[in-house]
């Protein structure tokens, strides 16, 4: 029998290639997304994507859709408290794996795997040290569609935010920047996937400027992000 999972679910690309992938393995049956949610401002963590536009997804995809409610800052404690209440009623419905589309980072994956182990889960990583390109390949040729909502000042210009997560925009990324962003470099939304009943319809809003205390109180970190704003039915 397939193994029940749970979808890390954040709305872009490397998620959503990751769920592709879990979809087509017979060894599991993906019955549930979980997203975390800024509270305060109701959007994606770190995407700054709209709750509506992330409801929109999980319909498509056909799955119920569970939202970690965050505060705007948590601290780790505060973190891993919401993550085990929220995994709790999941747990009881029988889910004890949980799917993400991490694809090289060693210690992101060791935190993974230990704060599930605590709570009895197992962590699976579809992507797991594919390379890049061969990713990006498998993202452009499934007829995957995506558009770049956050981006890190530090790796990309602001100019990259709002534009299309297609060849163009990977020809024109600066040296040493990832072309899947897996060092945070930028973040993107899908509205088109193999799986979604239909596109998710949508307009660019406005282009807006964050930034957030640096870890050991280093410089603040400036991020760009494209606001999505809901578009009318299809």
């Amino acid at each position: 029998m397939p193994i029940p999972a749970l979808m890390n679910w954040s709305g872009g690309k490397d998620s959503a290639l990751a769920l592709y992938h879990a979809l087509h393995d017979p060894r599991y049956e993906v019955r549930h997304l979980l997203t975390s949610v800024n509270s305060h401002y109701q959007r994606v963590s770190m995407h700054g994507v709209r709750v509506e536009l992330l409801d929109a997804q999980a319909r498509q995809i056909g799955l119920p859709l569970t939202k970690l409610e965050l505060p705007e800052a948590p601290d780790m404690a505060q973190y891993e408290q919401q993550m085990r209440a929220t995994l709790a009623p999941l747990q009881a419905q029988g889910m004890h794996h949980a799917i993400f589309g991490d694809i090289f980072l060693e210690d992101l994956r060791r935190y993974r795997e230990e704060q599930l182990a605590r709570v009895q889960m197992q962590a699976v990583f579809p992507l797991w040290q594919q390379t890049s390109a061969e990713i990006l390949r498998q993202y452009l040729s499934l007829g995957f569609r995506a558009i770049i909502v956050c981006v890190n000042e530090q790796h990309l210009a602001a100019s990259f935010c709002g534009r299309l997560l297609d060849e163009e925009f990977l020809r024109d990324l600066p040296p040493g920047v990832d072309p899947c962003g897996e060092n945070g470099e930028y973040h993107s939304f899908v509205f088109e996937a193999p799986y979604f009943r239909a596109p998710i319809a949508f307009e660019r809003g406005d282009l807006v400027r964050r930034t957030y205390p640096a870890p050991g109180g280093g410089k603040e970190a400036g991020f760009w992000y494209c606001d999505l704003l809901p578009g009318p039915p299809r």
